[in-house]
C-alpha cells in the first residue's frame, strides 16, 4: 500500500517521478518557475515549465514534484517517450 508522505517522498528514478505526478494530475500543469534544461540525451537546450516535459528534439521526458520544483536538481529524466 503506497501512502502520500507529503514532501518527504525520495524517487529512485524519473519514471517513478513521472508516474507520481501523473497519478496526481500535476504533468500538465504549470511549474511556479520554469528553468532552462540541457537535454541529458542529445544535448538541446529547452524550458521546462510543466511538471513533465518533453526534450522537443528527442522526446526524453523530465519530470519533478510540485514540492520539489523549486530546485533544478530535483529535475529527472524518465526516459524518451515515456
Amino acid at each position: 500500500m503506497m501512502s502520500h508522505d507529503g514532501c518527504s517522498a525520495s524517487f529512485e528514478n524519473g519514471k517513478m517521478v513521472a508516474d507520481k505526478i501523473r497519478q496526481m494530475g500535476f504533468d500538465q500543469q504549470m511549474m511556479p518557475m520554469s528553468f532552462e534544461l540541457s537535454c541529458e540525451n542529445c544535448g538541446n537546450d529547452f524550458e521546462m515549465d510543466c511538471f513533465e516535459t518533453h526534450c522537443p528534439n528527442c522526446d526524453m521526458v523530465y519530470a519533478v514534484t510540485p514540492c520539489h520544483a523549486f530546485d533544478p536538481s530535483n529535475i529527472k529524466a524518465a526516459g524518451i517517450s515515456y
